[in-house]
């Protein structure tokens, strides 16, 4: 650091419209606005997949008898990814759900 600049403890405080500028014009935070955009586009969809999925679970149900294995892991799955998706709108977790960053979740057995 040069003489001519002031040390941290020097400066003086931030005041709140500096502070307030400066989070306006952080890139990372338009950035992570553009993101959560896209998760709640992702979070409709998988909406209406979870409802295709609950209709024909109990289609299956209504025709055989049966849970049908398959449908309920995806089920599961969905489940996990809505659950992701909310975290990362909620500013509770800072991964990105997939396709926007993070992996599909599996469905645990």
């Amino acid at each position: 650091m040069s003489d001519n600049e002031p040390s941290a403890a020097e400066q003086p405080p931030e005041t709140g419209e500096q502070a307030l500028g400066r989070h306006l014009t952080a890139s990372a935070t338009w950035i992570r606005f553009l993101f959560m955009c896209l998760s709640v586009a992702l979070l409709w969809v998988a909406g209406i997949v979870g409802c295709l999925v609950v209709v024909l679970g109990f289609l299956w149900v209504l025709v055989t008898g049966d849970v049908n294995a398959e449908l309920r892991r995806v089920g599961q799955s969905l489940a996990r990814y809505v659950e992701q998706i909310i975290r990362y709108l909620t500013y509770n977790s800072e991964e990105r759900p997939f396709p926007l960053g993070g992996e599909w979740p599996a469905a645990s057995d």
